[in-house]
């Protein structure tokens, strides 16, 4: 058996649902921070520290079930408490629940409370609770309906009514996470909207700059090459570093906006009343948050292929210019070459006639001291004898030069 056997199987059953009966109010909590900080908090929960690898557990906090969940970037809590039908109002959070919160109320990135009425305790009124302009939905194939207005109140708290018509307990529950996952997962793809909107007045200063740059590589004047090719690659390692930044949180959005779409059709809406839809609420006033960083993240790249590609143009025509001042340099010593061969030419020549010369000298002083001693030598003769003898030294000399110019 493959020691990741039981581990991988068991991720189809890692995140079940809470499942109750209503009427009840539940609760739900997303909290980013430090993994030190979401480990404190959910060991604050139990007795005894809890392992740093469980993705999830089942706890009863002051009588009442509590879910906690691991995500990547934040961790859940989820409460539900059994009320009174008869008391629509809205409950503040309990206090045993809020107690354990209450040093990571800076860290709440969603607080989500959900009203469950079943369809004999609601008389069909959804303004007697309080929400403003709301959106509804008839979900599950009509089997329970949903209000809410999507507004935030004083505590940070968005507000959901949720009626249960033909719903089990075990159809609830999944219902209802769906409901929470879209708000939790909309917050989250919607953290990166602040970086994209700084961004997007960065990246108008760097295309600027970009446009810039190209004009100055396309002017004829190439004196400023260096100088262009160091503000290219000072303006690319800047973008670099802004896509290395951001990139995560981008790619982020867009996996979170991808389950809150999925988990809206999961709901299977329809309409409730005279009431916009709730997924077509969120679909118009989400999507554009989603539309505007992907199109954020898409200048980044662009830019940064932009960048690149002008680095590749730049580096491209200083290569052209040494290749074209390398062609002059190498004409130039074939000039300085042949001018070379010729003055060793001449050389040579004027080095056979002055030897040329030399051993004729050398032979008359020969011929002379041959008188001298008193031996009769012809002219004729001597030429004769010495002619040869010059033919033979010059021919050796012109042989040595040869072999020199060979080696």
């Amino acid at each position: 058996m493959h020691p990741l056997r039981h581990t991988l199987h068991n991720e189809l059953h890692a995140r079940p649902s809470l499942y109750f009966s209503e009427p009840a109010h539940v609760f739900h909590l997303a909290i980013l921070g430090s993994d030190s900080e979401r480990q404190a908090l959910l060991d604050s929960l139990y007795s005894e520290p809890v392992a740093d690898d469980l993705p999830q557990g089942i706890i009863k906090l002051d009588g009442h079930w509590l879910k906690w969940e691991r995500h990547a970037e934040f961790f859940t809590l989820t409460y539900v408490v059994p009320t009174s039908a008869q008391n629509p109002n809205w409950i503040a959070l309990p206090q045993a629940l809020a107690a354990k919160i209450s040093p990571y109320t800076q860290l709440l990135i969603n607080r989500v409370q959900i009203v469950v009425r079943n369809k004999a305790s609601w008389d069909g009124d959804h303004a007697e609770y309080g929400f403003k302009d709301p959106c509804g939905s008839s979900i599950g194939g009509g089997d329970a309906a949903v209000w809410s207005d999507f507004r935030l109140h004083e505590d940070g708290e968005s507000r959901f009514l949720f009626i249960n018509n033909h719903l089990n307990a075990y159809r609830q529950g999944r219902m209802i996470r769906r409901l929470l996952e879209i708000e939790t997962y909309r917050m989250m793809a919607s953290l990166s909207l602040p970086a994209a909107k700084q961004l997007s007045s960065q990246l108008n200063v760097f295309d600027k700059k970009l446009a810039e740059l190209s004009e100055r590589n396309a002017a004829p004047d190439s004196s400023n090459a260096k100088e262009l090719l160091t503000e290219i690659a000072g303006l690319s390692a800047e973008v670099v570093s802004l896509s290395a930044k951001h990139r995560h949180r981008f790619s982020a959005t867009q996996a979170y906006a991808q389950l809150v779409f999925e988990r809206l059709a999961e709901l299977r809406e329809n309409h409730a009343g005279d009431c916009q839809r709730m997924g077509i609420f969120i679909e118009r006033r989400f999507k554009p948050t989603v539309r505007y960083c992907a199109v954020t993240e898409q200048r980044l790249d662009v830019l940064a292929k932009s960048v690149a590609n002008l680095g590749e143009l730049l580096q491209a025509r200083v290569q052209v210019e040494m290749e074209e001042q390398n062609a002059e340099i190498l004409n130039s010593l074939n000039a300085r070459a042949d001018a070379q061969i010729k003055i060793q030419r001449a050389v040579e020549g004027l080095s056979i006639i002055a030897i040329t010369y030399y051993v004729l000298s050398l032979f008359k002083l020969l011929y002379s001291g041959i008188h001298v001693l008193g031996v009769d030598v012809s002219q004729r003769t001597a030429v004769m004898v010495m002619a040869p003898v010059a033919a033979l030294v010059l021919l050796k000399v012109l042989m040595r030069i040869r072999a020199v110019k060979h080696h």
